[in-house]
């Protein structure tokens, strides 16, 4: 139990639990979503494409949550209009902003912080989540689980038979935007726990992991919370007792469950 405890009795250890808890809540709810609607590239271009909107903030001295926010925001505003028209597949668009932005990220970086300034954006940082980082993850948090379970069905018959929904009144541009806002709020609040690197991983692996065992959506998402609670957890004491990064630690131990949903699910088809 003093294992356990330990890491417990400090202030920061216990906000960076939370966050990171919190991270997991959101990423494993819109995972299941993001695998199945094959939006794998548009969560690794949001990730990495609100790099300027980070920059921008640091450089305004303002929380690097809201610029990395309206990056957000633009990047989802742009690949909707250069997509909208049809004239571009909406893989070009997403290529197109994801380098453009990211490029202009790289390049405000070079020249307004040293690496060492904005490393925890890039790798993450789960023990060093304030208050009000706390606060804001909360929130938004809140507000994505709240989108999708009033949106569930709706999000459901959209991504599986569109033709039906557009015939009962239902938008499929609309649901995918909502989709994208939410995805864009979750990706924001990820890069404080594991950073615009891996946050990728965080969106793709506990859903295609799942999906390895069970092929219902419900059962997926449930699977894919649990295993994300448990890889923050596993994180979040390693990078306590064994001095690593949290970022990685956490991703490493949800490739771990994916490998070993492979093989249960191997197994399966074997004995069958």
């Amino acid at each position: 139990m003093e294992f356990l405890i330990e890491p417990l009795r400090y202030s920061f250890m216990l906000r960076g639990l939370g966050g990171g808890l919190l991270t997991a809540l959101a990423c494993a709810a819109l995972s299941a979503f993001v695998v199945w609607r094959g939006m794998s590239f548009m969560g690794d271009a949001l990730a990495h494409s609100v790099l300027p909107g980070i920059v921008v903030a640091y450089m305004l001295g303002v929380s690097l949550f809201w610029g990395a926010l309206g990056a957000a925001i633009l990047v989802v505003i742009g690949i909707g209009l250069i997509s909208r028209r049809g004239q571009l597949g909406e893989d070009a668009a997403i290529g197109v902003v994801f380098a453009g932005f990211f490029a202009l990220g790289i390049l405000m970086l070079s020249k307004v912080a040293t690496f060492s300034d904005l490393s925890h954006i890039l790798f993450g940082n789960i023990l060093g989540v304030s208050s009000g980082d706390l606060v804001i993850m909360t929130v938004v948090v809140v507000i994505v689980l709240t989108g999708i379970i009033l949106s569930y069905k709706e999000i459901l018959t959209a991504s599986f038979d569109p033709a039906h929904a557009s015939a009962i009144g239902l938008s499929p541009g609309l649901v995918r935007y909502l989709i994208l806002t939410m995805l864009a709020l979750t990706t924001v609040v990820a890069i404080q726990t594991v950073g615009v690197v891996l946050v990728l991983a965080l969106l793709v692996t506990p859903g295609a992991a799942a999906s390895l065992v069970s092929r219902r959506l419900g059962r997926i998402i449930i699977l894919s919370v649990i295993m994300s609670i448990v890889a923050t957890i596993v994180g979040f004491y390693a990078s306590y007792y064994a001095d690593v990064a949290s970022g990685p630690a956490i991703v490493l131990t949800l490739t771990v469950m994916f490998v070993l949903c492979g093989l249960y699910s191997l197994v399966r088809k074997v004995r069958q």
